[in-house]
């Protein structure tokens, strides 16, 4: 199980607000069935099979040009623990358990 943050956002667009296009990447979340998924103030979190995750990437990638848009800088950062089943929760679970 791997963890995916992706951040996507589209350059030159005729408004200042982005959540628009981040409304339309959850909705392709949201049609997955096979990962979790956490929206966050700057990106979002998803938890899954790596290739499931770089499948879906590139599908939230492409959102902006759909609509439009010309350019798109996505940010994308993987965590791909193999000695152990790494989740969303567990991340936070570790973390706090040591405040």
């Amino acid at each position: 199980m791997a963890i995916l943050e992706i951040s996507v956002v589209p350059i030159g667009t005729k408004d200042t607000s982005l959540s628009s296009y981040v409304a339309e990447c959850l909705r392709i979340l949201k049609k997955e069935k096979k990962v979790l998924y956490e929206l966050t103030s700057m990106g979002t979190n998803i938890e899954g099979d790596l290739r499931d995750l770089i499948r879906i990437g590139l599908k939230m990638h492409e959102t902006p040009f759909k609509k439009g848009v010309s350019r798109v800088l996505t940010t994308i950062k993987i965590d791909d623990r193999r000695d152990k089943k790494g989740t969303l929760s567990g991340k936070k679970r570790a973390v706090q358990s040591k405040l």
